[in-house]
Formats: C-alpha cells, sequence, structure tokens
C-alpha cells in the first residue's frame, strides 16, 4: 500500500480521510487488476453498477441531481480518481467518466435537467459521455464543426465526433456543437443526445494501447428537442471550459495513482530481487531512481490538491493551477513508471504485470483534456497575463 500519510496535508478533511478509507476498502474487493482479454465494455458496465449502489458515484453530480454534496467537490473527485487508478484504470474510466460527461448538466442544467438526467449517472443506472472531440478539433474547442441548425421545434445536428470515451455503451452523451455559422468560440452550444435518438450512430468503435470504450459518433440530422439546450445559445465554450477546470486537475490525480502503484511494485521488485549476490534495492542506481521517483509522486500531489482546494474553496476559475497539476502530474507519472519498467527488467515489458500495463494506461493522460503542449500555452498565458495587467495597472496609476 503507498503512503496516504498526505491525507494528514491541511487541504483535506475528516470527510476526505473518511472516503478514502472506505474507497481503498472497496477497491481491494472489486477492483483487482483486471485480464484484459475481458469484455471491456462488460467491465465497465459492471463498475459503474457498482460504485453507483455502494454510493460513490454520488460525488459525480451535485446534490440536486442526485448527488452527495451542493456542488461538485474537486478533492473528493482526485482522491477517487487516485485510488481507483492505482487499483484498476478502468475503474477510475468509468468513474470519472460519470462525472465529466454529465459536468455540463451539472454546472449548467436546469432544476429539470438536472432531475432528467443527473440521478440515473449517480445511481449507476445511466452511463454518461462527453463528446468534444472530432476529426480536425480536439484541444482546438473553438474550431468544432458539428453544426446545430434551429428547426423550429428544437435543433438539428449534423457532424462527426471521435475518439469519445464510453462511445457505444452511453446512454446519455453531452454533444458540443456550432450554432449555424456562427464562427468561433461565441458560436457553440451544449446539447445532451440520448443513444437511440434518430440520426444519431455509433459506427466505429477505436481500439487504443489502454483498451477503453471509444467510439467515433455520428449525426445525420439529427433531432434534439430544444428542452435538451444546456445553457444558453452561444455558451458552448464556457462551459465547455468550465467542466474542465473541475476534471482537468483530477487527470493529474489518476496519473498520480498510477505512479503511486508503479513506485510501489518498484520497492517489491528490488526488495525481492537479488543481482550479483546483493538485492537490487542496495544499489546507489536504485536508491536513486526511488528518490526521484518518491519526490515526483510527492510534488505531483501537492500540485494536484492545491488546485483541488483552490477550486472547491469558491474560486470562480482555477484554470492555471489545474493546467499546472495535469502537466506535470502526467509527465511525472510518465518518468515514475517508465523507471518502475527499467527495475522490473524483462517482466516489465511482458504481458500479465502490473507495470505493463501501467506503462500502457499513463500515455494517453499526457494527451486528452489538453495536451501537455496545450496546458504549457495556458500556463504561459495566464502568467504572463497577470504580469500584464499589474504593469498595465502600474502605468495607469
Amino acid at each position: 500500500m503507498p503512503d496516504r500519510s498526505y491525507l494528514a496535508w491541511p487541504f483535506f478533511e475528516d470527510r476526505h480521510r473518511d472516503l478514502s478509507s472506505r474507497l481503498w476498502t472497496w477497491a481491494r474487493k472489486h477492483a483487482a487488476h483486471h485480464d484484459e482479454s475481458d469484455d471491456i465494455d462488460a467491465t465497465c458496465r459492471q463498475f459503474v453498477r457498482q460504485l453507483g449502489q455502494d454510493g460513490f458515484l454520488g460525488l459525480t453530480v451535485p446534490k440536486d441531481g442526485g448527488g452527495l454534496y451542493d456542488r461538485l467537490d474537486v478533492r473528493s473527485l482526485a482522491l477517487a480518481r487516485e485510488i481507483l487508478a492505482y487499483h484498476h484504470g478502468l475503474a477510475d474510466f468509468s468513474f470519472v467518466m460519470q462525472g465529466l460527461g454529465s459536468g455540463p448538466i451539472s454546472l449548467f442544467g436546469t432544476p429539470e435537467q438536472k432531475q432528467r438526467w443527473l440521478p440515473g449517472v449517480a445511481k449507476g443506472e445511466k452511463i454518461a459521455a462527453l463528446s468534444m472531440s472530432e476529426p480536425e478539433a480536439g484541444s482546438d474547442v473553438a474550431n468544432i464543426s458539428t453544426v446545430a441548425v434551429p428547426d423550429g421545434q428544437g435543433y438539428r445536428l449534423n457532424g462527426v465526433k471521435t475518439w469519445i470515451s464510453n462511445g457505444g455503451i452511453a446512454d446519455q452523451y453531452t454533444v458540443i456543437a456550432r450554432l449555424g455559422d456562427t464562427p468561433g468560440a461565441k458560436g457553440l452550444a451544449v446539447f445532451v443526445v440520448e443513444a437511440g435518438t434518430p440520426g444519431f450512430s455509433v459506427p466505429e468503435r477505436i481500439d487504443v494501447i489502454a483498451p477503453h470504450p471509444l467510439g467515433r459518433l455520428e449525426f445525420k440530422d439529427c433531432a434534439v428537442p430544444a428542452g435538451n439546450l444546456i445553457g444558453k445559445p452561444g455558451e458552448g465554450f464556457k462551459i465547455a471550459m468550465s467542466n474542465l477546470d473541475v476534471f482537468r486537475s483530477t487527470v493529474g490525480a489518476a496519473a498520480l495513482g498510477f505512479a503511486r502503484r508503479a513506485l510501489d511494485e518498484a520497492l517489491h521488485r528490488v526488495h525481492e530481487r537479488k543481482v550479483f549476490n546483493q538485492k537490487l534495492a542496495d544499489y546507489q542506481l536504485t536508491q536513486a531512481k526511488i528518490a526521484d521517483m518518491a519526490t515526483e509522486i510527492d510534488a505531483a500531489a501537492l500540485l494536484i490538491y492545491r488546485a483541488a482546494w483552490t477550486k472547491d474553496m469558491g474560486a470562480t476559475r482555477v484554470t492555471r493551477e489545474a493546467s499546472m497539476a495535469k502537466m506535470y502530474a502526467t509527465e511525472a507519472a510518465q518518468r515514475v513508471i517508465d523507471a518502475a519498467v527499467q527495475l522490473w527488467g524483462g517482466l516489465g515489458v511482458t504481458k500479465g504485470y502490473m507495470v505493463e500495463s501501467l506503462y500502457r494506461e499513463i500515455r494517453a493522460l499526457r494527451i486528452y483534456e489538453g495536451t501537455t503542449e496545450i496546458n504549457k500555452l495556458v500556463i504561459a498565458g495566464q502568467t504572463y497575463a497577470a504580469y500584464a495587467a499589474e504593469e498595465t495597472a502600474k502605468a495607469a496609476g
């Protein structure tokens, strides 16, 4: 078991420590490392059902949608992701997609919309998905080309989405689309499209190096009622960014869970493995790796829970903090896991060993919800903007 002394940090309250204890117990029972020959869709559906039945999905929606707290508690979301990722990548995936996929409804939905779509998510009875990425629009959300045109009764959607998590197994899809030919970020809106809606299909499933339910979506004159519009027309970009503000730092938390597991696996290996009649742990080169791994894990944890705490304390936006947490934690986890693979030697790249699975699991986290490069641009832009604003104020004063 990894070091859990960080729970004594001032970022956390007793309810977070209680959550950690309960979820560790749950994960040891329900989230043993999976056999990847299993049915991935069935595995995810089972995780959603079990997490819902046992009350943990109440963290992914607010109280007025059947959740546990008045608003989404980012520290709880991050802790849950860290613990679940430590045990099983698909358990983490199944948990967070309930929140990310329904996040626009939680943040901007009307009371009626929340009651319609969120209780099933919290109970694990409905699977949610966020449909944002397109073949030519990933990090560049303002370049989305899926079009929603008013038809008198609602909207008609046409376009393609791809790399959509839970594509093919979700019951409801939160879709970012462009209103007619209105250009740029101000032309976007958010809609809920339920599976089975005429004109909506999932014509392709996508295989990736760490198997997850992913799909390509198509909308062909897909009729969406006016009541399925979340927020106001033109607010789509703001809604999408607000959703990422909540969940981006939790990507770092998932990476942290992977990294903690990698360190534990490495410690086990170097303690047991003998090389030239002494433990691998006794070599200074090994000790240097362990020191780097442990330090990067703590540094990542500090950034993640700083961002989560800041949001929970009422900050309107934590774009800079969340981007720092996501960027650093995912890159650090890649380094930590790579070091673990190296310490495991040939077994580290052999199927069936945890570190090999972790090596594949971590790679996508450096891409989704803002690539490392995009997050660097965000951090630099916000840092410089703060400096420029201060200089402008000095000049004016």
